[in-house]
């Protein structure tokens, strides 16, 4: 099942990690309701991925936690 989000208004954030040289950034939508959109910050005119808010939350969790060490 699919569902469609219209994002053309909303308000992207980058990650406060972000190094600001280009590097693989992620940037989030809020304001939408049980779903975070992400986008790649080097190609904001690009696809969009929706994921439910819960698993987003998870995801940040486990990566703050440390569970996706650098390689």
């Amino acid at each position: 099942m699919s569902t469609a989000y219209d994002l053309s208004t909303a308000a992207w954030y980058k990650s406060s990690h972000s190094d600001g040289q280009g590097g693989s950034c992620v940037e989030v939508a809020g304001g939408f309701d049980g779903v975070v959109p992400v986008r790649d910050s080097k190609d904001p005119g690009g696809p969009a991925l929706v994921f439910p808010a819960e698993s987003w939350a998870c995801f940040v969790s486990a990566v703050k936690d440390g569970a996706f060490p650098l390689l």
